[in-house]
C-alpha cells in the first residue's frame, strides 16, 4: 500500500485548472451519455446526480492516475475500473438497463455489462487526450 501511495499521490497533485477542465469535460460527457442512453433506451443512471459520483468522483481521479501511460495501458486499467463500476451499478440497481435494448439484441443479454465496460474503458485514454488538448490550448498558448 505504501508503494502505491508513493506512486499515486504525485499523479494526483496537478494544476487545479487541469482538474477543473477534467471535471467540466467529464460532467458534460456524463450528462450527454446519460441523456443518449435514455433517449435510445440502452441504459441510464437511476438518479441524475450519479453523473457527479461516477464521472467526477470516480473517473477523474482514475484518469489522473492513468495520465501519461500508453494508450493500451490506459485502456487496460480503465477496463478494470469500468468493469467494477458496471458490475456494481447493475448489481446495486443504481443503473438501469432497458429490457431488450439494442446492445442486448446485438450481443445478447448476458454480454450487456461486458459490452458497456469495453466501450466505457475507452473513456480514460480518450478523456486524457481531450483534456490534455484543451488544457494546452487554453493555458499553454501564452
Amino acid at each position: 500500500m505504501k508503494e502505491f501511495l508513493q506512486w499515486a499521490l504525485p499523479r494526483l497533485q496537478v494544476d487545479k485548472r487541469l482538474i477543473l477542465i477534467y471535471c467540466i469535460v467529464y460532467f458534460v460527457w456524463g450528462l450527454g451519455m446519460n441523456w443518449f442512453g435514455t433517449q435510445v433506451e440502452i441504459a441510464k443512471f437511476t438518479y441524475w446526480w450519479q453523473v457527479i459520483t461516477t464521472y467526477i468522483l470516480y473517473m477523474v481521479p482514475i484518469s489522473l492516475l492513468l495520465r501519461g501511460l500508453p494508450f493500451h495501458m490506459q485502456y487496460a486499467y480503465g477496463l478494470i475500473a469500468m468493469c467494477l463500476l458496471e458490475f456494481g451499478g447493475y448489481a446495486l440497481q443504481t443503473s438501469y438497463a432497458y429490457p431488450n435494448n439494442i446492445l442486448d439484441q446485438f450481443f445478447g443479454i448476458r454480454n450487456f455489462s461486458l459490452g458497456m465496460a469495453l466501450f466505457f474503458g475507452l473513456y480514460f485514454p480518450l478523456g486524457n487526450w481531450a483534456v490534455g488538448k484543451i488544457y494546452q490550448l487554453i493555458f499553454k498558448s501564452n
